[in-house]
């Protein structure tokens, strides 16, 4: 094959943009612990003209919106290279990224509408990893291998597990995959390019409490290995990528310890996820680390140590041909036979009553619960008069679930939730890649496997490696199956197009696998071409005004100082006069906010040793009054750091009033004192 690897930033506004995930309007920016990156990996036939690009971004997921710019930066920059069908674009799922890149309704009550400056990132940064690979396209091989990662999940919804029938789960070993498909890429001279893991786990290890922007747990699995491969470069700098690519994790939580009540230390491990005081508000899972922090590191090192093993061994290539196929599917209306005599319908998309009860890795508000069947008729009534009721059809499509709300029917200002729902499959060789929109649990993920699977084997392509690849596309939430779906937790009250989502899923994967190994995807029907809303601006962040230093002071003067001394373990630390973040990022692409200096006797020269891409350095942006600002930086100084003289930088712009109509960013600098690491 070819073979392209590229990486780019796309970490957006770090400060006052909601952050996407657990969907708390509290959790809103405040600063950064590590860039997001946006990953590509092209694959093409040396002599045809078929390629297949696989993109892992450090996002919640991929939105519709951002899939749509994407493909039409792609179209006008490459013609009909790359299209729908063999771009496929998937999102970590980080809980700690900028929020606000959809046009669906619904995401804009907890990302404060459409924001411009993170939907620009994400889009930008996924065109400029594609740029990059297509650019460095190189003949090369690919090795697949797989294995076992253990103590970095548990099953988050086991009472719903359990409902699917016993013969069934006698079959697997684990309420959770704990299977890692690694993909390997080195050029023709065997030097390494990079890799795509895929694995099934929510990258929750940051709870919902944090407000600075990361990648969590896959991350930081990225991080390591990218370090280890990259040697000397600064983070985020290097040629070797390595993507730690989301998987069917609806169900999985890295939070290992499992759900204890935060107020009396209980096992909270019930059917409905409640504590006898508090309720389910106070049932939250525990990692296996003191804080969050550390939790995030040890899931994503135990992830990165399964990798690395994995790749050392790789030794099964991948050959053949490539192939893609790719349709859209209007999945509020799909009929599935589910036999010769029985066809069930999917429905209009809803939310149940347990959406808003969260989960054990990020609960909900006021007095929701998981497993809801009934409604409740305090919240029902207030539905009603605020959002319209639910018509007798769609609550009867969805049953037993309770509809909260009710968004396939809410249309104001625009329709709440997508319809078009994209379905696709890359074929690189052997490798089947199920590009799913949205979060399948466990078992769903199994299923879907299998059936493809099957699918392939009965049309003379046997032996395919079929993985899933989460959140890709287009969001649609959770996919349960229709046993898990019954019991209504979270997963279930979020599987938007009621009950029968995952046997329509099966039906259409299997559809599109059949014409890749009859080579008749030119006659898969494209079907219904998704919306793309005229929506520009729509946005409730506060708006960037001029900014004031204190008096006596200016942008970049250190108000607190670093101690002159420090040992590895300690946390140096040091805050300046600051400004929003956000100025920056509608100023730069490639933005530095920090920097660690090591001063060099050698050539008497400052020479920088980490950038604010390190998991070793914080960010903290905090607002004052005034137009004030204040900015803390911290270096977490790791074991092993080599002893000397140090500084911390900060590059950050400020809003400075020109005249009544103009404001203009100034950039600036501020650095500490030196001090001395023993």
């Amino acid at each position: 094959y070819l073979v392209g690897v590229g990486r780019a930033d796309c970490t957006g506004p770090v400060a006052q943009v909601p952050l996407m995930g657990y969907a708390n309007p509290d959790q809103v920016g405040g600063g950064l612990l590590s860039r997001l990156y946006s990953r590509a990996f092209i694959v093409a036939e040396p002599q045809g003209s078929r390629r297949v690009v696989f993109v892992s971004a450090d996002i919640g997921m991929v939105s519709q919106r951002v899939r749509l710019e994407v493909l039409k930066e792609l179209r006008s920059k490459y013609g009909e290279l790359y299209r729908q069908d063999n771009v496929i674009l998937s999102g970590t799922h980080t809980h700690s990224g900028p929020g606000g890149y959809f046009q669906y309704t619904l995401f804009w009550i907890t990302s404060k509408g459409l924001v411009q400056p993170t939907l620009k990132s994400i889009v930008n940064g996924i065109v400029k990893s594609i740029d990059i690979a297509h650019e460095n396209m190189k003949k090369g091989r690919l090795f697949i291998n797989r294995g076992t990662v253990e103590n970095s999940q548990i099953n988050r919804s086991p009472f719903s597990y359990l409902a699917n029938p016993e013969s069934e789960r006698k079959r697997y070993s684990s309420n959770t995959d704990k299977e890692m498909v690694l993909l390997k890429m080195v050029d023709e001279d065997g030097h390494e390019l990079g890799l795509i893991s895929w694995f099934a786990v929510h990258p929750v290890s940051m709870n919902n409490s944090n407000h600075l922007v990361n990648s969590d747990n896959v991350g930081y699995a990225s991080y390591l290995f990218e370090q280890e491969k990259n040697k000397g470069m600064l983070p985020g700098e290097g040629s070797f990528v390595a993507a730690f690519a989301s998987s069917n994790l609806g169900d999985v939580s890295p939070n290992t310890r499992g759900p204890f009540c935060a107020n009396t230390g209980e096992s909270c491990d019930n059917p409905q996820s409640t504590c006898p005081i508090g309720g389910a508000t106070m049932c939250m899972a525990k990692g296996p680390g003191k804080d969050m922090f550390e939790s995030t590191r040890i899931i994503g090192q135990n992830i990165y140590l399964k990798a690395k093993e994995l790749y050392e061994k790789a030794s099964q290539e991948v050959t053949g041909p490539l192939s893609s196929a790719h349709q859209w599917v209007n999945m509020s209306n799909v009929s599935v036979e589910l036999n010769a005599t029985h066809t069930v319908q999917t429905c209009k998309p809803a939310l149940g009553h347990s959406f808003a009860a969260g989960t054990i890795d990020g609960v909900g508000a006021f007095n929701f619960t998981q497993g809801s069947v009934e409604g409740d008729p305090f919240w029902d009534q207030i539905r009603d008069q605020v959002l319209g009721e639910p018509s007798n059809e769609t609550k009867a499509c969805h049953k037993p679930k309770p509809i909260l709300f009710n968004t396939g029917e809410m249309t104001w200002p625009h329709p709440w939730h997508p319809d078009i729902v994209d379905v696709q499959i890359a074929a690189i060789g052997s490798l089947a890649i199920l590009a799913v929109p949205g979060e399948f649990t466990t078992m769903s993920g199994r299923r879907l496997r299998e059936a493809v699977q099957s699918e392939f084997d009965s049309h003379g392509t046997p032996g395919m490696n079929v993985v899933i690849a989460g959140l890709c596309n287009v969001y649609t939430h959770y996919i349960t199956t229709y046993e898990e779906y019954q019991l209504q937790r979270y997963e279930a009250a979020s599987t938007i197009y009621g009950p029968h989502t995952l046997s329509a899923y099966i039906q259409l994967y299997r559809g599109l696998a059949k014409a890749i190994a009859l080579n008749g995807t030119q006659e898969l029907s494209p079907g219904p071409e998704p919306p793309f809303f005229n929506v520009t601006n729509l946005t409730l962040l506060p708006s960037l005004s001029a900014e004031n230093a204190p008096a006596g002071k200016t942008f970049g003067d250190v108000l607190e100082e670093v101690r002159p001394e420090y040992r590895e373990g300690e946390v140096a630390e040091v805050t300046f006069v600051g400004a929003n973040p956000r100025n920056s990022a509608e100023n730069a692409t490639e933005h530095n906010f920090l920097t660690v200096e090591r001063y060099s006797d050698i050539s008497s020269s400052w020479s920088v040793v980490l950038n604010d891409a390190s998991w070793d350095t914080r960010f903290y942006w905090s607002k004052g009054s005034r137009g004030q600002s204040n900015v803390t930086l911290e270096w977490h100084i790791p074991a092993g750091t080599e002893p000397g003289l140090y500084r911390l930088r900060y590059f950050g712009h400020y809003k400075k009033r020109v005249n009544l109509l103009r404001v203009i960013s100034v950039p600036f600098e501020g650095s500490s004192s030196a001090f001395q690491i023993t």
